[in-house]
């Protein structure tokens, strides 16, 4: 379901909107493309930052437990 909006947006930013929509589609329909791209892509780069701890997390576990071996070899050489 869709709901009527009001926005006020610069002449120069409306004129690029116009420009790159065209005819193909209305100025609502791209607007609405466009903000739909751009919250799915702020909710991927927060599950990539989430990604990106976990990763660190187990990398600074595997780190260690790397170092504890390469220790415990060079001792019984």
């Amino acid at each position: 379901m869709k709901e009527k909006t009001s926005i006020t947006l610069s002449k120069d930013l409306l004129a690029k909107v116009d420009r790159v929509a065209g005819s193909r589609q209305s100025r609502s329909a791209f607007i609405e493309s466009v903000l739909r791209k751009y919250l799915q892509g702020r909710q991927l780069a927060k599950i990539h930052a989430r990604d990106l701890d976990l990763l660190n997390q187990a990398a600074d576990r595997l780190n260690k437990e790397a170092e504890e071996v390469l220790e415990y070899q060079a001792q019984n050489e």
